[in-house]
């Protein structure tokens, strides 16, 4: 057990679709690396690429139904890659190759787990909440529960989950971008800031989901050049590559074997639960089904977004094997110049290391920008999801109830991307030298403690109650976050005890469990007349999920 838990930690940011490479227990305080032009000038092309879009989609939102969901005219095709966008990050190019290189088959399992989470949502998640769902997924929870409590509590749950999420990430783009442009951190930190609050403010929807499209492509394309360039090298032999990289790595053959992960099974159970019941509770992916037309386009768009994503890391794969090889045997790429000792830049840095030993500056300087490019992606969905959730379920909803006018709740939503800015900025630059790795564990743990059980039970669980959902929610919330107090990450590496109350370091096994034994005491216990009329609607409700009878293909706001 005591072997698994620094392994896990280490790796905690890195693993995790999404978050950004940043935390100091991932990305070393290493040498900097030389001014990349090249990277500044695609990163500059790319950033203007985007205002145009951000422009031109300004143009297009003149609702804000076209604001939150880009009016569902968002096709399957086009969805699904944006959704790789989401799942695809700096991280996963980053963190896994730099696992395979280190560890072998133990990256290889972390790049394969990842797969789990998305025939979860394709065949029990996508289809209801495309139609049951208008804008968030407050409007599932809620649709026959009481609106405020449930809205309250849904829209709660999502803006820790983005909070949290959006710390790592800022902080990830100022150690990123502090390392691979030489660009200070405070100055990258406040760069993405603004680009988030400008792509939400202005472009809404259309304009984050067009981010995220050309981001996915181009983390494709490169990674795909970056592997066919790799396998040259070894006559496109696959027998090839892993046979010198078993005869050059110190592991030996044992690279090609599970090891460390499966030292403590429960542990990697744990992971695994946060892992993938945190991905379907993430509201900046969930609400993406509601960009497409119908539950057919939700459908095709999940099918294609793990087709992407499964391309992308058998690609991450190749590269974690091939920088083994030729990164391994490259004295240039160690400081001192002394070959298995520190990697110039620091552990994370194979893949970029391969990419300027097989392309040179140019597809170096390339990598790099992609690697900023995901970021701004992932802020600008998390970004979108925190303001859909204060301007729409809080103010609108709650507030309101449903009777603001459309010039409030766009000049609310603007205010509130603004400030979702601000505030990014604020804590990326107070956690620039802290630990986060606690945070991401605290993400995933909330999103499958807190939004995934509510989710699956008010679509599933016909005795489902309004105090049923708030008992599940709150106690999921208040023991995961207590669970990650006292585990390793924060009782031991933060608070400096000896030993860790609770002995993981993600939450889920146990905080999951809680919420829904906690859901369902509530609910079996309520007998009162409103319990009984929120059970008399789940047939209405199930009839709507399957069919999408009563939903509009683009519905007015």
């Amino acid at each position: 057990m005591s072997s698994v838990r620094p392994f896990l930690l280490s790796l905690s940011v890195l693993a995790i679709p999404h978050a950004a490479t940043a935390a100091p227990t991932v990305l070393e305080k290493a040498q900097r690396q030389p001014l990349n032009i090249p990277a500044i000038v695609m990163f500059l092309i790319f950033v203007g690429a985007t205002l145009v879009i951000t422009w031109w989609a300004a143009s297009r939102t003149r609702s804000m139904n076209e604001f939150y969901t880009a009016g569902g005219g968002i096709t399957g095709f086009q969805n699904g890659l944006a959704l790789a966008g989401d799942y695809m990050s700096a991280a996963a190019l980053l963190g896994l190759t730099s696992m395979i290189f280190f560890h072998g088959y133990d990256g290889v399992i972390y790049a394969i787990s990842f797969f789990v989470a998305w025939p979860l949502l394709l065949f029990l998640f996508a289809e209801r909440i495309r139609n049951l769902g208008r804008v968030t997924i407050a409007d599932i929870a809620s649709f026959r529960l009481d609106q405020n409590r449930i809205r309250t509590l849904t829209a709660f749950g999502s803006l820790t989950v983005v909070c949290f999420y959006l710390v790592v990430q800022m902080v990830g783009a100022g150690q990123l971008i502090e390392l691979l442009f030489g660009l200070p951190y405070n100055y990258a930190v406040v760069a993405v800031g603004v680009l988030m609050a400008i792509y939400v403010t202005f472009g809404g929807m259309v304009a984050t989901t067009w981010v995220q499209i050309i981001k996915a492509a181009l983390l494709l394309f490169g990674g795909t050049v970056l592997a066919v360039l790799a396998l040259s090298r070894f006559d496109f032999s696959f027998d090839t590559l892993f046979s010198q990289a078993v005869a050059i790595h110190k592991g030996g053959a044992g690279i090609l074997l599970p090891s460390k992960l499966v030292a403590d099974p429960m542990a990697m159970i744990s992971l695994s639960i946060g892992l993938v019941f945190g991905t379907a509770g993430l509201p900046h992916i969930l609400m993406r089904f509601f960009t497409v037309p119908d539950a057919k386009a939700a459908r095709k768009s999940v099918f294609v977004a793990a087709g992407f994503i499964g391309f992308f890391f058998l690609i991450v794969v190749v590269l974690g094997m091939a920088a083994i090889v030729i990164v391994g045997q490259d004295p240039r790429f160690y400081e001192g110049g002394k070959i298995g000792g520190k990697l110039i830049g620091g552990g994370n840095m194979p893949v970029m290391h391969l990419a300027q030993a097989l392309g040179g500056n140019l597809m170096l300087g390339f990598l790099s920008a992609v690697a900023f490019a995901t970021i701004l992606a992932v802020v600008s969905g998390l970004t979108m999801a925190g303001t859909s959730a204060i301007s729409h379920d809080l103010y609108v909803m709650v507030c309101k109830k449903n009777h603001a006018t459309q010039a409030d709740e766009r000049r609310v939503s603007r205010v509130a991307s603004v400030c979702i800015g601000v505030m990014a900025v604020v804590l990326g630059m107070l956690f620039k030298d802290q630990n986060i790795a606690f945070l991401v564990a605290l993400t995933f743990g909330v999103a499958a403690s807190v939004n995934f059980p509510i989710l699956a039970l008010s679509m599933y669980w016909k005795g489902l109650t309004t105090r049923g959902a708030l008992c599940g929610g709150v106690a999921g919330l208040i023991s995961s976050v207590a669970l990650v107090v006292l585990s390793p990450a924060v009782w031991v590496k933060v608070l400096g005890h000896a030993q860790p109350v609770y002995p993981y370091d993600y939450p889920a096994i146990v905080s999951m469990t809680i919420a829904f034994l906690f859901a369902w005491l509530g609910s079996v216990t309520d007998r009162s007349d409103r319990a009984a009329r929120e059970r008399s609607r789940f047939d209405e409700q199930f009839v709507r999920a399957q069919t999408g009878w009563g939903v509009a293909g683009k519905t007015s706001h």
